[in-house]
């Protein structure tokens, strides 16, 4: 199956923004970030990281899911996401060494990353089509994976359709965490971590604990947060993240 185009996020969120009569300043000051970050966001320039697609979300009072979902004018479907130690194939006649506009030919990207256009394709495809169900068994190999900019991997473990639920393999490589800038954090819903390797340390409104194997978290999304890897080898643990209406 060949990969689907990339819905036009930036595009969405302009349309979703000036549906509600808010200037690009005005929603900039609302997330904290710069106007011109909004615009780059926008006009497709730039990627935002997984904190800043939370707030601009929250900001509109839209869900996350409608900046991915095809809308039946578009003609997109939701891109497939390649399980691990997998490549995404090229579409049918694409000449060798050659690929979509904006991606690198194959062996040209350092190990480990993922190139823009694949981490939009996995966020389409982690968003999309909320009635597939993924398991009942899902093998090592075969989860699907999400690559974020600020060191972070997610693996989905599995899915049951009607359960608003992200069951996520997570690691946090040495230095990443979940907000680039070193800002916290929040949105809807309560989440629940269990450690199995490395460490942790999360900043939870005034407070900072270290996360260690064998210890578990939970808290409501809403309270401002954040974490991050500051030792030498990767933090793995397993996630729950349960969305709220």
């Amino acid at each position: 199956m060949s990969p689907a185009v990339v819905p036009p996020v930036g595009a969405r969120i302009r349309r979703a923004r000036t549906a509600r009569g808010m200037s690009l300043r005005a929603l900039a000051r609302e997330i904290g970030v710069s106007a011109s970050l909004v615009s780059q966001i926008e006009t497709g320039k730039s990627q935002p990281s997984v904190s800043t697609l939370y707030a601009i979300t929250t900001a509109l009072s839209i869900p996350v899911e409608s900046l991915f979902d095809a809308d039946p004018g578009e003609g997109v479907a939701p891109a497939p996401v390649a399980a691990v130690g997998e490549r995404r194939p090229a579409p049918v006649g694409t000449p060798p060494g050659t690929g979509p506009p904006g991606t690198a030919p194959p062996g040209t990207a350092l190990p480990g990353t993922v190139a823009p256009d694949t981490v939009l394709h996995a966020l389409a495809a982690f968003a999309a089509d909320p009635g597939r169900r993924i398991g009942p068994l899902v093998k090592g190999g075969e989860r699907e994976v999400l690559e974020l900019d600020s060191g972070v991997v997610w693996e989905r473990l599995g899915r049951v359709p009607g359960v608003d639920v992200d069951f996520l393999l997570v690691t946090y490589r040495p230095g990443g965490a979940s907000s680039g800038t070193g800002g916290l954090m929040r949105h809807p819903g309560t989440e629940y971590g269990y450690l199995t390797s490395g460490e942790l340390v999360l900043t939870l409104g005034f407070d900072e604990y270290v996360i260690r194997p064998g210890d578990a978290v939970s808290f409501e999304s809403t309270t401002p947060h954040r974490y991050r890897n500051d030792g030498g080898e990767p933090a793995v643990g397993v996630w729950f993240v349960f969305s709220m209406p």
